[in-house]
């Protein structure tokens, strides 16, 4: 006969394992597809600064993907090999009825060079030091890829240009192959091409991993000033490539909407841009919009269902500034963290996550502290309702 103790015991696990069975209930399944017609936010979860994982400081996740067949989170960190060699972190996410109640560090793998070395910090070699942002897993290959933005230092001491790349690698962080990036995302001297931190962001498998859809965070100099805030048509593009060639066969306008907050003082840094995109099947994306102003220390996110099926492939045209022969990607608002009421970071990525017991998706988003005390490194959970 078991004990008092051991019956407690043996009560607080049966709990324990009805809460993990009941969220933790995946579906095999290839890719979301599929209308959203509303979130519901469940809960946020703040991972601790300076967390130290097998001798590296966790921070900087800037892009999230979740591998539903192995229940694993695979993070990206933006560390151009400064605290640490650039790198990748997988985790597993215990949830609750409450949301997220822990997240489990389980491997960090380093990101290899194709000489097989890890990448260099600026000091060390600037023309070869990546910024890692997004990163997603294929399934069918077993296989990762993920974007980085490059470099674009223009001044009177020093030019470094490294264009933006997406590369291919093992699940050892080996270089595989490298896709074929458009010369328009090639970096120059001049002002065309990508403005520095403004170039690949976000990245997404599409139509059953036949395709990658990536998209530019802000609006390349050819086409247009950067969001302000008031509407001055700033059109990033979204580019899609074909998996099987790693070739870029279309490109779509995406209209971004002007910066959310007037920055203090009112000659202060503002932004507003696209930090991931997200692939809900039928060439239609959900994409993520950041916006950041001076003066306060909250981002505005707001998150919208992006149709590219009527939009036209600018691919050939060379620019969109002061131009009207082109139909950009619809777009609609499906939510505004602002409405949560909470202090919201640096959102920076988003994946469908586990299955909730009523069969519903799940999305988590990951925010990016860049290493910074002031900033939090959040995880905020909610539920998909179709």
């Amino acid at each position: 006969m078991l004990s008092f103790n051991s019956r407690i015991l043996l009560l607080f696990c049966q709990h324990i394992f009805f809460i993990y069975a009941a969220f933790t209930t995946d579906k095999l399944y290839a890719q979301q597809k599929g209308n959203i017609n509303n979130l519901k936010f469940i809960g946020l979860y703040q991972i601790p600064y300076a967390l130290q994982f097998k001798n590296t400081t966790v921070g900087g996740l800037s892009g999230i993907d979740y591998d539903a067949n192995n229940k694993r989170f695979y993070f990206i960190c933006d560390d151009r090999s400064a605290i640490n060699p650039a790198r990748y972190y997988t985790a597993s996410i215990a949830l609750s009825k409450k949301g997220i109640d822990s997240i489990h560090f389980t491997g960090v793998v380093q990101l290899l060079q194709p000489n097989g070395k890890p990448y260099p910090n600026s000091k060390q070699d600037p023309t070869r030091t990546p910024d890692p942002e997004a990163i997603r897993y294929n399934p069918n290959q077993k296989q990762l890829v993920w974007s980085s933005e490059g470099e674009r230092i223009v001044s009177r001491k020093d030019t470094v240009l490294v264009d933006p790349s997406i590369t291919g690698i093992s699940l050892q962080g080996k270089y595989l192959h490298s896709y074929v990036l458009p010369e328009n995302l090639q970096m120059q001297s001049i002002e065309k091409g990508p403005r520095q931190n403004g170039v690949l962001e976000g990245i997404t498998f599409a139509n059953q991993y036949k395709t990658l859809f990536a998209s530019v965070e802000e609006p390349l100099y050819e086409d247009g000033l950067r969001a302000d805030t008031s509407d001055n048509n700033a059109f990033i593009r979204i580019l899609k490539f074909d998996v099987a060639t790693r070739i870029n066969t279309h490109q779509f306008a995406y209209k971004l909407e002007p910066v959310a907050h007037v920055p203090f003082p009112p000659n202060g840094f503002k932004v507003n841009g696209v930090p991931d995109i997200l692939s809900i099947g039928n060439n239609k994306l959900l994409v993520l919009e950041r916006s950041f102003s001076t003066g306060r220390l909250a981002c505005t996110i707001k998150l919208f269902i992006t149709d590219l099926n009527q939009a036209t492939n600018i691919k050939n045209i060379g620019s969109l500034k002061n131009n009207t022969g082109f139909v950009p990607a619809t777009k609609k608002l499906l939510f505004n963290m602002d409405d949560l009421g909470i202090y919201i970071d640096n959102i920076e990525g988003v994946t469908f996550g586990p299955i909730l017991p009523n069969g519903h998706q799940t999305l988590v988003f990951v925010a990016d502290n860049n290493f910074n005390p002031l900033e939090q490194s959040q995880l905020l959970l909610f539920e998909v309702i179709n």
